[in-house]
């Protein structure tokens, strides 16, 4: 099982939190269940999927840059662990296009999932100069892409 949605008191989704952490909301009586497993509980609360939080919670800091901040676990989402060279899943590296010893940036357009042979294989070369054409062009994910 995966993680277990949290809502904000106004219905607007807000993150994911392990099953743990949702019980100890429960208990502290800071979130109601919405949605649940079918059939299944734990003590005297069902199983959620969902949970809506009892009091509304003032988000302006998840809009505050309007843009989300580049990280590797966020380009490999954002590229589902799918390697843009060899276009298979698995990827566990994320591989700078234009290589940062060549004056390339650390941005989302700069990035790409990879599996660790193909960027090694890639080394500090052009996807051009390495004989690796890209299978897609990075791009900045929207906060949806890469939620759940």
């Amino acid at each position: 099982m995966s993680g277990v949605i949290v809502l904000n008191a106004s219905y607007e989704q807000l993150h994911v939190v392990s099953i743990p952490h949702a019980i100890r909301m429960l208990v502290r009586e800071v979130a109601v269940v919405e949605e649940a497993h079918d059939g299944a509980s734990i003590g005297p609360f069902p199983l959620p999927r969902v949970l809506r939080l009892v009091r509304y919670v003032v988000t302006k800091w998840r809009y505050a840059s309007g843009r989300l901040q580049y990280t590797r676990s966020g380009v490999l989402k954002r590229d589902k662990y799918t390697c843009a060279y060899c276009g298979q899943t698995g990827a566990t590296t994320m591989d700078h296009v234009v290589p940062r010893s060549r004056g390339g940036r650390g941005e989302w357009l700069n990035a790409v999932a990879a599996h660790a042979k193909c960027n090694e294989k890639k080394g500090s070369r052009t996807p051009d100069e390495a004989g690796m054409p890209l299978l897609w062009q990075p791009w900045i994910p929207s906060r949806a892409e890469l939620s759940l």
